[in-house]
């Protein structure tokens, strides 16, 4: 508390809110059917010059649990308006309204307690956090060159900071406003990473200024109410303990083992599980509980279980089916979200959504990567159907642009990215956490080693590598098992090899090895478990295993290097030690 401030009481703080109503009333009386326009989102300045832009920090630093609160609070309100500005575009002469354009701050539109400065001291506030918004957005207008039409400072400055060098633009609720106009139309980005809030703005009538302006820590020399000394004060708030670790969010949806251990090891005192739902007799669901607690999207779970039921692996529907209930799992999340996990842990089929819904901004996460970007996935397809241009089911699905570019935007942005795959592991090498592959359990029967029975454990699909299968197997003297039931048509496929559908679940026995040639393989539980079983693994390096005792991998859509390795396998050629060619580091 400044030394020449009072300590103010409820009794303060009641005529602090009548004097506001009279205030507010007035400027809206005034303003009647003369307000200032709300301006729409639109495309016209995306690649106009950027003539300024303003960078923010949205920490500055250790915080105790009330602190952390708070600061998080005020993150989720820049979200909440930043979301409300970024890619308007503001008409040549038109006055742009903070107020206006964001709307009022309340809870019933998602606004939490946060931290706002007033008469000098950090207090919490409904909203409170946006001055620093409107103190970047007057920076930029400065710099700009642009009219302001409308600029309050703050009452009490922080010292040392911008806002006592006459940088500052304090607003409140209606009647402090921000306003500014351009001779020439503009358009106004306002974003927020992990660390910090970014504003620009763009016109085609400016050259671009360079000017970039960097603001210091937000609280830096504020006198801070909680914590403070003054417990008498109607805004005293306890500091708490200082927080070591941010509270975590886990989003997920189909439990991995290998990101089911991780969780046993990270997950922290208050860290809370987002997941479709419980389901005790399905391995699916059977996520680690947490100590902060779950939430569950049940509704959305079941409905996805009905509308998936039946549909073809080919053609296209299933995968369009599971992007939108991936959309409609993120958002039944991000409803749930509390503002306090500064912190996440997102499944991959998640994380386009919600970035697109705009509550990964402000806060850092993690990604568990169920299988390759989205980008490299259909580049791997597209470069499979020019190889194989017969096959219906290698061009039968292509994510929208609009996906394919959030999931991109997004894991560019992504602190960590936790997988087992050792393709996708070296693709992001610098940010990948490469986990150790779950084997199964070691009393899992064992089956012969031996025979003239080659398994493939896939449906005959060209994305499994069935073309290179066949090519591979044709003239030779061998029993062709496989676990799927999806085809490529209905013609026949495989040539003259006998080949046979097992029972579900069934394995043959003895079984010579297993063969996964696949072009895109994201789970390669049939080579895990063959591993575990002592049987000879071939498969190309897009299944995500490294070369080890057993393993054979051969290049993809490589006939005769898969032919070759059959062939040691049945004991028909002389062995030769495995090759590197096609390993996972060197495929990414």
């Amino acid at each position: 508390m400044p030394a020449d401030h009072k300590v103010p009481s409820r009794w303060d703080a009641l005529v602090f809110g009548a004097k506001t109503m009279v205030l507010r009333g007035g400027r809206a009386l005034r303003e009647t059917g003369r307000r200032p326009d709300r301006h729409p989102r639109a495309a016209e300045l995306r690649d106009a010059a950027v003539v300024a832009e303003i960078r923010s920090p949205l920490w500055s630093g250790p915080v105790g649990a009330a602190e952390h609160d708070l600061t998080a609070g005020k993150i989720h309100n820049l979200r909440l308006a930043a979301r409300a500005l970024d890619g308007i575009e503001v008409p040549a002469g038109a006055v742009f309204s903070f107020w206006r354009q964001i709307g009022r701050a309340v809870r019933r539109r998602g606004f939490v307690a946060g931290r706002e400065l007033r008469e000098g001291c950090l207090v919490a506030s409904t909203g409170g956090g946006l001055c620093q918004l409107s103190n970047g957005l007057y920076e930029a207008a400065l710099a700009a060159g642009f009219e302001i039409v409308e600029r309050h400072a703050h009452s009490r400055l922080v010292p040392g900071s911008r806002a006592a060098a006459g940088h500052d633009a304090t607003v409140f609720w209606n009647y402090v406003d921000l306003r500014f106009r351009s001779r020439a139309a503009f358009r106004i980005e306002a974003r927020l990473t992990g660390t910090q809030l970014e504003i620009r703005f763009r016109s085609a009538a400016a050259p671009a200024s360079g000017v970039v302006v960097r603001f210091p820590a937000p609280r830096e020399g504020a006198h801070d109410c909680v914590g403070c000394a003054q417990d008498g004060c109607s805004h005293h708030l306890p500091k708490g303990v200082e927080i070591m670790r941010r509270p975590t969010a886990w989003l997920v949806d189909a439990c991995w083992p290998e990101f089911a251990a991780l969780m046993r090891s990270q997950a922290g005192p208050e860290d809370r599980l987002f997941l479709p739902m419980r389901w005790p007799a399905r391995a699916r669901y059977a996520w680690p509980e947490t100590p902060g607690g779950e939430s569950r999207a049940t509704l959305v779970a079941l409905a996805r279980a009905r509308a998936l039921r039946g549909l073809p692996a080919a053609g296209g529907a299933l995968p369009r089916a599971m992007l939108e209930f991936d959309r409609r799992l993120a958002e039944a999340y991000v409803r749930h979200l509390s503002h306090r996990h500064t912190h996440l842990v997102v499944g991959q089929g998640l994380l386009p959504h919600l970035w697109r819904l705009g509550c990964l901004q402000g806060r850092s996460f993690d990604v568990l990567m169920e299988r390759w970007p989205l980008a490299a996935l259909q580049a791997r397809l597209d470069r499979a159907l020019a190889r194989r241009p017969e096959s219906p089911t290698l061009g039968d699905f292509r994510a929208p642009d609009d996906i394919v570019a959030a999931e991109t935007e997004a894991l560019a942005a992504a602190s960590r990215l936790y997988t087992p795959h050792t393709g996708v592991a070296a693709r992001f090498a610098d940010r990948a956490v490469h986990l150790d592959w779950a084997l199964p359990d070691a009393a899992t029967p064992r089956a012969a080693v031996g025979g003239r029975t080659i398994l493939f454990p896939a449906s005959p699909l060209g994305r499994k590598g069935a073309y290179a299968l066949r090519d591979a197997v044709e003239g030779l003297d061998i029993d062709l098992a496989m676990t799927g039931r999806a085809r490529e048509h209905d013609k026949p496929f495989w040539r003259n090899v006998s080949a046979r559908t097992l029972p579900a679940g069934a394995w043959p026995d003895p079984v010579a090895a297993v063969v996964l040639p696949a072009i895109v393989e994201h789970q390669p539980r049939a080579l895990l478990r063959a591993l575990a079983l002592g049987i000879p693994v071939i498969a190309t390096a897009a299944c995500g295993i490294g070369e080890g005792p057993g393993i054979t991998l051969v290049p993809e859509d490589d006939p005769a290097a898969l032919r070759e390795a059959l062939l040691r396998a049945l004991g028909d050629a002389q062995p030769m030690r495995q090759t590197a060619q096609g390993s996972a580091r060197n495929s990414a």
